[in-house]
């Protein structure tokens, strides 16, 4: 049988950087050759290039004049640049230190950067977020490149006082805090030059479409990283002398106890974008051994005003979720992982359901969407106002739709379940690996199966999977048998279709750019109410809705594999059965 992982890995040759593939294409390395010094590269932790020319596997001349043969780019002789003419200020020293680059001329919206290895995306993408311009490649010889980097780039604290001592422009956008009044503290930590730092990372988070943003403190490091399509990227590496004013400074506009720094702490802040568009933040403080580090979640409220269509329900998917929500009672329940989306999948089914006639309150721990029309309460544990406390005040205040953040103990399940047997549409989250499962995961909560089926209606699973980027995707031929074990039935391998393989360009990141849903969306029928008065195991749920045409999330993202948008390796990384 053909190992679906390995025929992946070996079809899209992923192990090896596109320096490797370039030259084997050239015919100046064999595979196995390229293949070891790849593997010493990484045992060794330096990068595939400086192995190449330390090994003597290529000379540092071959390999420029490969290079741009293979990329069609000028080639340069560094020997001949004066490196106190060069451009100074165009780019961080950091970066062309990390990347090994020297930028030798700006036109236009564009720079001209040397290299040796033009087939490095990362380091394309690196700089257009740095710059917001365009790269064209000049290719240089390695070992003279590395001579005039180090001449040029300045060092990490240098390339720190230049970003934060300088002039930014930051359009129309200002930091604010959620309330009118500034904590008396701030004077304590309103330092320019943090200031800016945070304000400027804040902005590059947005504009990058980032979901986090993680300040993380180490002995004698400090960085930041920014969750982008789902994974963490190192976008800067501040001083580390900086990490208690930057702590102090976020913890103040979030409206934190800048004096506490032994316990974990909570807060909010805004980032106001031009006249009428304001980003919120929710901040998550936790002391570790060197530091507090800081995760900063980006809630863009507009996510939820998208329409359902912006999420990727197919047809029957959706049909059958705008069905559920159009009923006047019930319980609807959304499942999944932390970051799936479960969040913006609720307040888009209550952005539809918002109407004047109709009283919703949402009860969340904390409110991460703001949606005016809806009653919106956070979840205060220590003062005693938990979803069981807030449940119990919803039902006395007349409501039509009530949303749970997330039903988490019996009390709030029992709670929620009464209210939907009792006239009122009920939405709420649980953790569960797909639908058919969330149904035994309320009846070992103690949950009686007359009042799971009396109640439910409908539950939907969901995984996010990164989007292959349109521009780069590259076609990919995939054996037979490796889609049969992926899940296809032999009918649909008769249908011809396109597979795609990530590559990376300028504009992505790494072949992917987005993310986009996978959801199992699974009615409860009259046959699965009778398999749940039964007691039934989660197996005999999930052969039935098998029967009734409900999709595993694992059918689900193999049909989006189908149309283009996303690879089947990531399908099976997000869909891993």
């Amino acid at each position: 049988m053909v190992s679906i992982d390995s025929t992946i890995r070996e079809s899209s040759a992923n192990a090896l950087p596109g320096l490797g593939h370039a030259l084997i294409l050239a015919g100046k390395l064999g595979q196995k050759s390229a293949e070891e010094i790849f593997r010493k590269a990484q045992a060794n932790r330096t990068s595939f290039i400086a192995e190449l020319t330390g090994s003597g596997a290529v000379s540092p001349f071959d390999l420029a004049h490969t290079m741009s043969s293979a990329f069609a780019a000028p080639l340069v002789d560094l020997d001949a640049i004066d490196a106190q003419r060069l451009p100074k200020g165009l780019l961080d020293g950091k970066i062309c230190q990390a990347y090994r680059l020297v930028v030798l001329s700006k036109r236009d919206n564009r720079l001209l950067v040397a290299t040796a290895d033009p087939s490095d995306h990362e380091a394309a993408e690196k700089i257009k977020f740095a710059t917001r311009m365009g790269v064209d490649w000049i290719i240089a010889e390695y070992d003279k490149l590395l001579k005039l980097v180090e001449a040029t780039a300045t060092t990490a604290s240098e390339a720190m006082d230049n970003l934060i001592g300088g002039e930014f422009e930051f359009g129309d956008a200002s930091l604010e805090t959620i309330t009118e009044s500034q904590d008396s503290n701030a004077s304590e930590v309103d330092d320019a030059p943090v200031v800016k730092f945070l304000q400027k990372m804040l902005i590059d988070a947005v504009n990058m479409r980032a979901s986090d943003l993680h300040f993380e403190p180490y002995e004698h490091t400090y960085r930041v990283r920014f969750r982008i399509d789902g994974e963490l990227r190192e976008i800067a590496s501040p001083p580390v002398a900086i990490k208690d004013k930057l702590a102090s400074r976020i913890k103040v506009i979030s409206k934190m106890d800048i004096s506490e720094k032994r316990v974990p702490q909570d807060g909010r802040m805004k980032l106001k974008v031009g006249a009428d568009k304001v980003i919120d933040f929710r901040v998550s403080s936790l002391p570790t051994l060197f530091g507090e580090k800081i995760v900063i979640r980006v809630l863009d409220p507009s996510s939820a005003k998208l329409g359902i269509d912006a999420l990727g329900y197919e047809a029957v998917e959706k049909e059958r979720l705008l069905h559920a929500i159009g009923r006047p009672y019930g319980m609807i329940l959304v499942t999944g992982p932390t970051g799936s989306g479960k969040t913006v999948s609720l307040y888009t089914c209550l952005n539809l359901l918002n109407k004047p006639g109709v009283n919703i309150a949402t009860a969340e721990d904390p409110s991460e969407i703001n949606l005016p029309g809806v009653n919106q309460v956070n979840v205060n544990d220590k003062a005693g106002l938990t979803f069981a406390s807030a449940l119990k005040s919803f039902l006395r205040q007349d409501p039509d739709i009530i949303m749970v953040g997330e039903i988490r103990d019996a009390e709030t399940a029992d709670i929620a379940i009464k209210a939907a047997q009792t006239g009122h549409l009920v939405l709420s989250t649980l953790h569960t690996n797909d639908a058919p499962a969330t149904l035994t995961r309320l009846r070992n909560m103690g949950i009686a199966p007359f009042n799971i089926a009396s109640s439910v209606v409908l539950i939907t699973a969901q995984r996010l999977a990164r989007r292959l980027c349109a521009n780069c995707r590259t076609p990919l031929e995939i054996p037979p048998q490796a889609l049969l074990d992926a899940g296809y039935s032999a009918q649909e391998l008769e249908e011809p279709w396109v597979n795609y393989r990530p590559v990376g360009c300028a504009m992505c990141n790494n072949g992917y750019k987005g993310r986009l849903g996978i959801y199992q969306v699974m009615p409860i029928s009259d046959e699965i109410q009778r398999i749940i008065l039964r007691d039934g195991s989660t197996l005999d749920i999930e052969e039935q809705a098998q029967r009734e045409g409900v999709r595993t999330l694992r059918q689900a993202g193999l049909q989006k594999v189908k149309l283009g948008l996303t690879s089947l390796e990531e399908i099976l990384a997000v869909t891993n059965t």
